[in-house]
Formats: C-alpha cells, sequence, structure tokens
C-alpha cells in the first residue's frame, strides 16, 4: 500500500487545477534508474491506468503504480514539504538503505 499524508493531498489537488489537470487525473509514481543513490522517483499526472498497474486509494487520491516500481514502494508514504529545510514531495520509503541528500533518490 501507498499512502499520502494530507499536505500531499492539498499539493496534489492545487496542482491538478494550476496545471488543467481533469479532476480524474490519478497520480502515477514510479522508480527508474538514475540520482546518486542509485534509484530515483517520479511522479505524474495520468489518467490511464494500465493493466498491469496496481491502483491504491488513500484520501480521494488514486495512485497508480507499475508492477517493477510496486517492490521498491510497498509501504512508503508520499508527503509534502514547503519548510525552509526544503521544499517539494517527499518520500517515506521503508525500503530504501539509503538516500541522498537531495532525497530524489535512495537504494534498498
Amino acid at each position: 500500500m501507498i499512502q499520502i499524508t494530507e499536505k500531499a493531498k492539498n499539493k496534489i489537488l492545487n496542482l491538478r487545477k494550476d496545471e488543467g489537470q481533469e479532476e480524474n487525473a490519478n497520480i502515477r509514481v514510479s522508480v527508474e534508474g538514475g540520482g546518486c543513490s542509485g534509484l530515483m522517483y517520479d511522479l505524474s499526472f495520468d489518467a490511464t491506468i494500465d493493466e498491469k498497474d496496481k491502483v491504491f486509494e488513500d484520501k480521494g487520491i488514486k495512485i497508480l503504480v507499475d508492477k517493477k516500481s510496486l517492490l521498491y514502494l510497498l509501504g512508503t508514504t508520499l508527503d509534502f514539504s514547503d519548510g525552509l529545510n526544503g521544499k517539494g514531495f517527499q518520500f517515506v520509503n521503508p525500503n530504501a538503505s539509503r538516500t541522498c541528500g537531495c532525497g530524489e533518490s535512495f537504494a534498498v
């Protein structure tokens, strides 16, 4: 399961509106190779649900994850920070053995 915090939910709703996305646009979370720790998170809007996607719903937001990425993301919480120490979406991933300083890449 993948969860989102209330702050992340509010930011997703605001971004969806600001970017002119339809109200049914889902959030796609995936993992790609790269970054200083080896794996990077990717977050985007996607109105299409692929038959191979795993779909989670939390706080009224549908979260789409492809099968490959699911192995790395189970148990992850998506948060949003707008504080002085960093601004943006943050992934709290219990599967990550280390993360980089920017929080955008990780290793398992």
